[in-house]
């Protein structure tokens, strides 16, 4: 098993987030482990299912002097999309609801990502699936809608390391 500190010599950096827990908010840790299972990584590419420690991971990031050429962030998000539906967005398009709750959590991720892209000059592509709904209590597993989309995602990140 590789450490965080080893996974941010990569060139890119794959963060699954999510909580598993509460359905479709695990989408992002799904496509992690689909990407680790599947064998199919570059050499250069780590894949770390964050779950919801993503800020902490970020924030270290910003600190140290080791750092990615490219962060891909796999989340469940609403954008009033078709349910399942996988698509690319910029920290900049985020939607409002998500902004300062990039994870569903306490602190603005996305303050962080734009950092890593603006001062400290690392690729950040955002990849994210269109949730179905996201419960109130805990309630684990993906609805039907973004489960069949999870390898959709996985092969996305995987264009997403070129």
């Amino acid at each position: 098993m590789q450490s965080l500190l080893e996974a941010l010599r990569e060139e890119t950096l794959v963060l699954g987030c999510g909580n598993i827990l509460f359905g479709d908010d695990g989408f992002g840790s799904c496509v992690a482990e689909q990407l680790k299972r599947g064998g199919a990584l570059p050499e250069n590419v780590s894949v770390v299912d964050a779950t919801t420690r993503v800020r902490e991971i970020l924030f270290d990031l910003i600190l140290s002097e080791q750092k990615p050429r490219r962060i891909i962030v796999v989340d469940a998000i609403d954008a009033r999309k078709k349910p399942g539906e996988v698509f690319k967005i910029s920290v900049d398009e985020l939607p409002k609801n998500k902004v300062d709750d990039f994870t569903l959590h306490d602190m603005p991720t996305s303050n962080l990502l734009r950092e890593l892209r603006d001062l400290c000059g690392v690729d950040v592509v955002i990849i994210a699936g269109q949730v179905e709904s996201i419960p109130e209590a805990v309630n684990p597993g993906l609805s039907k809608a973004l489960a069949e989309s999870v390898v959709i995602a996985a092969a996305e990140v995987l264009r997403a390391c070129g």
